[in-house]
């Protein structure tokens, strides 16, 4: 039996850099009829700071691999967030998932992530550093970063504000413009 090497053996895939977050790991046990049978469950975080965000979950009879699929089902679900020059978000937005509901407002440059728990996660490796957000409702940490994702998704800019009600960007700040000049 002949072995082949490749040639280009020290290829590297360009694949952009993440960063990842360990929000929960704990050791979950379920009954069975000869015992009970220990598993790992993780939930990860994962973003790259420039406004992609993602969250994984993860379970595996090792630590490591629990860790490793949460990592690839977070990589799996990625998506991209919209972000001001400020780095904050374009306008405030409200989400729920399950019985957790989250609050999250723009603030001013030199803020900072004024968040708690695995929002304050979600939104740092999302690449937002002036940001207001509150949990409203159950301390869950997994519904809270899910909660977090969907309030993240429902952004708008102003170009897919104007995409979606099919007018040009011009008209629609000059109705924005006059609806606060006649306050």
């Amino acid at each position: 039996m002949e072995i082949i090497e490749k040639k280009n053996s020290n290829f590297k895939y360009n694949e952009p850099a993440f960063n990842s977050k360990v929000v929960q790991m704990r050791r979950v046990s379920k009954t069975l009829k000869g015992g009970k049978k220990l598993t790992f469950s993780a939930v990860i975080i994962v973003g790259d700071n420039h406004g992609k965000v993602g969250v994984g979950l993860g379970r595996a009879n090792d630590a490591n691999v629990a860790v490793d699929r949460a990592t690839a089902s977070a990589k799996k679900h990625l998506f991209q967030v919209p972000i001001t020059k400020n780095d904050s978000i374009p306008h405030i937005v409200q989400a729920k998932f399950g019985a957790c509901e989250v609050l999250i407002k723009p603030a001013k440059t030199g803020t900072g992530v004024i968040a708690g728990g695995s929002v304050r996660t979600v939104l740092e490796l999302a690449g937002l550093k002036n940001i207001l957000a509150k949990q409203l409702g159950s301390n869950n940490i997994i519904n809270n970063a899910r909660a977090t994702l969907v309030a993240l998704s429902k952004l708008q800019t102003t170009k897919t504000l104007c995409k979606d009600r099919s007018i040009s960007f011009k008209i629609f700040r000059n109705r924005i413009l006059s609806t606060y000049q006649k306050v």
